[in-house]
């Protein structure tokens, strides 16, 4: 495998959790293919905290077919109401596109023509107002861990007690390693850039980029678990911590939960928005 570094309550306290019970809808049907190695269902949680922000501006929404299991995360950019429209309006998106799929071939040309279509969406929608959605997309087929992002979202999966970091976000830090590494910038100028936590992508700015997609999809086992947050997660939780929370035999949304808590323990003032999606593999040959 390569490369796999792997609303509204008003806040009286100033931070709230949100626990969202995602019920992956009623669109699950007998996929016919029996006799065959597949992942046969994954269970799905979320949880969510507003931070200490006034708008809860993160949207998430599961949808499972006969093709898989598809979850999306947008953080929504942008004032007052803007953020929460622009995410909505890309979750939307991706999903309506997702719905009428029974097997989906290519997942990498799939992600690639709905974040373009939510990026359009978004730009009409908005007209001049800047806006948009940092976004984050895992699809698991019955086999395979695919994913997709635009921005700033984290996405790994614990295997064997061990978290491993899968996505690398689209920020500055991460633009300025690249390109020192391609020898396009020298060492001096990388290391200046490696604080800047900035995104340079996200669905709905103008001169949208291309997406960080996995270079190679991740073969599943039974019992992993998948793993997508937003910065008000992983900005307040160490990884290590992350790892220990996630390791728990709890139920799935008692665990999702859990991270969120974590997260709104910490003493940090500026906590954004956060949200945390987890979906647990069940692998079975029959």
């Amino acid at each position: 495998m390569k490369d796999i570094w792997i609303v509204g309550a008003a806040a009286l306290t100033g931070l709230l959790a949100i626990g969202i019970r995602l019920i992956l809808s009623a669109m699950d049907r007998d996929s016919g293919e029996k006799g065959s190695s597949g992942c046969s269902q994954a269970d799905a949680a979320a949880a969510q905290t507003i931070g200490n922000k006034e708008i809860q501006s993160d949207r998430v929404e599961f949808m499972r077919t006969v093709a898989g299991t598809m979850a999306v995360l947008a953080d929504g950019i942008g004032n007052r109401n803007t953020g929460k429209l622009c995410a909505q309006l890309t979750v939307d998106t991706i999903l309506d596109s997702y719905e009428p799929y029974h097997v989906l071939h290519n997942p990498e040309y799939f992600f690639k023509t709905a974040f373009n279509e939510a990026n359009s969406r978004i730009k009409k929608t908005i007209g001049d107002r800047r806006g948009g959605a940092s976004t984050g997309v895992v699809f698991l087929d019955r086999t395979f861990l695919h994913y997709a992002l635009a921005g700033d979202i984290r996405i790994a999966i614990l295997r064997h007690g061990e978290l491993i970091p899968l996505s690398r976000g689209q920020t500055m830090d991460v633009l300025a390693a690249e390109a020192w590494r391609e020898g396009k910038i020298a060492r001096q100028e990388a290391l200046w850039s490696m604080e800047e936590k900035r995104i340079w992508n996200y669905v709905g700015m103008d001169g949208f980029h291309e997406l960080e997609i996995c270079e190679q999809p991740v073969r599943l086992k039974d019992g992993d678990t998948v793993l997508m947050a937003s910065r008000g997660i992983f900005e307040e939780v160490p990884w290590g911590e992350l790892e220990d929370v996630l390791m728990s035999d709890a139920p799935l949304q008692e665990v999702a939960e859990r991270v969120v808590h974590a997260a709104e323990r910490k003493p940090s003032q500026e906590k954004d928005n956060g949200s945390v999606v987890l979906i647990r593999a069940r692998v079975e040959t029959i």
